[in-house]
């Protein structure tokens, strides 16, 4: 009789841990849909108006044109000096964040004592979630007076917004690296020590390569980060809708247009800054599909 019971109750008990578990799979079901389904939207919003006001006006007069005038009569809509400006203050954050954020990585992965290790941890993680706009008050009190000293003008430049963006995405890049290292089995690292590699010959050519998943995961979100960055930018930036190489002049962004702009636009106007938004959308996409095929080469190869 005490067995039947003990049968029955666990029937039960399974009953309920599998009512449980189904509950839990359509509802993580749900949430997967819906973040599709808002991807959707947000690309409908986006490409609805952009593709009718890019076929208006034409690709060339707008994507390739340098002469931003929405007041003017007749308007022109070129964004070529945002696209330029969004291009070369991520490649010049990036270029100098990445080395950097991979060697902090190793760092903090493997020659990082404990002690060391409990500080800068928390100030990584600390340093993640600082709201932009503090960023930007930083380099606008204290990254734009230096270079303002040094190079002379307004230090309201591409240089220094290069140099904010640095500093807010290695947070990013760091903890994902770091991330990725750990995970890579120890046996890696003795095995190679084993063969008669030095401790940084298994570093640099054992664990990072082992890692270089997760560390281009996050090289990508830093990327996404420094191109899509706004509030922080507008502050430092200079914010002139010029075609500029020099690193020492002021420039704009296509975040910092839209932002700029969007609160007192209307008609073509309002549709130029959403067909901006889509072409940043493009970009990051690119960007994304790029760093993909990249990372399959370079597992294939290995």
């Amino acid at each position: 009789m005490e067995d039947t019971n003990k049968k029955v109750l666990h029937k039960e008990n399974q009953r309920k841990a599998f009512t449980k578990e189904e509950v839990f799979k359509y509802f993580f079901l749900i949430c997967s849909i819906l973040s599709i389904f808002f991807l959707l939207l947000i690309c409908i919003f986006i490409f609805k108006d952009s593709f009718g006001f890019i076929g208006k006006i034409g690709v060339k007069n707008f994507v390739l044109n340098d002469a931003w005038t929405p007041m003017n009569v007749p308007a022109s809509y070129g964004i070529l000096p945002m696209i330029i400006g969004s291009v070369l203050i991520t490649a010049m954050s990036c270029i100098a964040a990445v080395p950097v954020s991979i060697m902090v990585a190793c760092y903090l992965a493997f020659d990082c004592p404990k002690k060391i290790y409990k500080i800068l941890k928390p100030a990584l993680n600390l340093m993640t979630g600082i709201p932009s706009i503090v960023y930007g008050f930083f380099a606008l009190t204290v990254i734009v007076p230096i270079n303002r000293s040094l190079f002379g003008g307004t230090g309201m430049n591409m240089l220094s917004a290069s140099i904010l963006l640095l500093i807010m995405v290695l947070p990013t890049i760091i903890s994902m690296a770091e991330a990725s290292l750990r995970t890579v089995p120890k046996s890696f690292y003795q095995g190679s020590l084993s063969l008669g590699a030095t401790h940084d010959e298994t570093i640099t050519r054992v664990m990072v390569p082992a890692a270089k998943s997760g560390i281009f995961a996050g090289i990508i979100l830093g990327v996404g980060r420094a191109i899509g960055e706004t509030m922080a930018v507008i502050l430092v930036a200079g914010n002139q809708t010029r075609l500029t190489f020099n690193p020492l002049k002021g420039i704009r962004t296509m975040t910092t247009n839209i932002v700029m702009e969007m609160a007192y636009a209307a008609g073509e106007h309002r549709q130029a800054l959403i067909a901006t938004a889509a072409v940043l959308f493009i970009f990051i996409l690119l960007i994304n599909i790029g760093f993909f095929i990249v990372k399959s080469r370079s597992e294939n190869n290995g």
